[in-house]
């Protein structure tokens, strides 16, 4: 499950902008621009929903699903 709130804090830990992650996720910007401003659950085409989870995954974020004390994301710990 994927939530509008998520992906624009997966944008901004990455500091990306949503054009970029339009460029990297092959999503249209309009269609970014309409999930992350949607509330709650993003929905749409289920190719562009996991197209947006697996560009930002590829970048090193990582969603934290629901389990009790809420939904959230993280950029993953990189080893030197």
């Amino acid at each position: 499950m994927l939530y509008a709130n998520q992906v624009k804090a997966a944008r901004g830990l990455l500091g990306w902008s949503q054009e970029k992650l339009s460029e990297e996720s092959g999503v249209t910007l309009g269609t970014v621009k309409r999930m992350e401003g949607s509330d709650g659950k993003v929905r749409g085409n289920a190719a562009n929903v996991m197209g947006l989870q697996a560009a930002l995954e590829k970048a090193g974020v990582e969603f934290i699903p629901e389990n009790g004390g809420g939904f959230g994301v993280r950029l993953k710990k990189r080893y030197e």
